[in-house]
């Protein structure tokens, strides 16, 4: 189907104000760029409770915040990795999309502050992930969360953390997992595939903008068909948690997301795909003009309330 017609007068809006190719941005330019752009997401949805708490890392304290949907002593918990690219995007940034995931899907959500490039190349963001899964796991009850209904949840380059830490979880036999949710996930930044050639500019998310991130993301000479880096590589994908992949029919990563729900399939995974008509990258969390993101959530919010119970 065509672009739906408010996300194409929204791009249209964005295209008007005739922005700079991304390459030449720097990373300070990216990072409020984006906060600009998440300013879009619409009315806040209300949770009972939100609080800051910090947990132990590789690197240091990791912040974390803490989503109550409801006022309930135990609670599925779901964990959550925001987008950026891995160089952009924070707790308050994502905080609109947090809040909404955690009502629709009525789950004590834990959105992680991991460390961003290029302070923090490669392979800090994966490990402040994977601490954060196991300290959690481990302590769930701490948080008000029952540990035999823990998910994991990505947008964008946070799936890329998601999936990764997901994969290491299944090979290492643990820490278990109840739930895999990946929103137009970053899966592959080794191989351009037909969406990303046949969108590769004008619709929010170009390949300017992921080779930017990718260039302060990685130390110079790293090879991105890393599984840590590009997890669709991974080889072995057998005993993954239920999955969930949510792509945009006018997303460049669309094929990304497609590719990984088949080769889960072919290793026996449960897992559902749905890619949304019309849509963008982003465009969950864009709300304020593109109202289709409420029914995204709705939709969204029902899969993780029945994986999860």
């Amino acid at each position: 189907m065509p672009l739906d017609p408010r996300v194409k007068r929204f791009l249209n809006l964005l295209a008007a104000g005739n922005p700079p190719d991304a390459r030449s941005a720097t990373v300070e330019e990216r990072r409020t760029g984006l906060a600009a752009l998440m300013k879009f997401a619409g009315p806040e949805v209300a949770v009972e409770r939100v609080e800051e708490r910090t947990l132990p890392g590789p690197g240091g304290a990791v912040r974390i915040r803490v989503y109550s949907p409801l006022h309930a002593e135990m609670l599925p918990g779901l964990i959550y990795f925001h987008g950026g690219g891995l160089v952009a995007g924070t707790l308050d940034t994502h905080d609109s999309i947090a809040r909404a995931l955690a009502h629709a899907g009525a789950v004590r959500l834990l959105s992680v502050d991991y460390r961003l490039a290029p302070e923090h190349p490669f392979p800090a963001a994966i490990e402040d992930a994977m601490a954060a899964v196991r300290y959690i796991s481990r302590h769930a009850a701490d948080f008000g969360i029952d540990a035999a209904r823990l998910g994991i949840c990505g947008d964008s380059a946070g799936a890329t953390l998601a999936t990764a830490t997901c994969q290491a979880a299944a090979r290492a036999g643990g820490p278990a997992l109840a739930l895999q949710l990946l929103i137009c996930p970053i899966l592959d930044y080794s191989r351009s595939t037909p969406s990303k050639l046949e969108l590769s500019s004008g619709y929010l998310v170009d390949q300017a903008t992921l080779d930017h991130d990718l260039m302060h993301y990685l130390p110079k000479g790293t090879d991105p068909v890393n599984p840590l880096i590009s997890p669709l590589l991974a080889e072995d994908l057998r005993g993954m948690p239920p999955t969930l992949i949510h792509t945009a029919e006018f997303d460049p990563l669309r094929d990304e997301g497609r590719n990984y729900f088949e080769r889960l399939t072919q290793a026996r995974n449960e897992v559902s795909y749905t890619c949304h008509p019309g849509m963008i990258h982003l465009f969950y969390g864009l709300g304020a003009v593109i109202p289709y993101a409420r029914t995204a959530f709705e939709q969204i919010g029902g899969e993780i309330r029945a994986a999860l119970g």
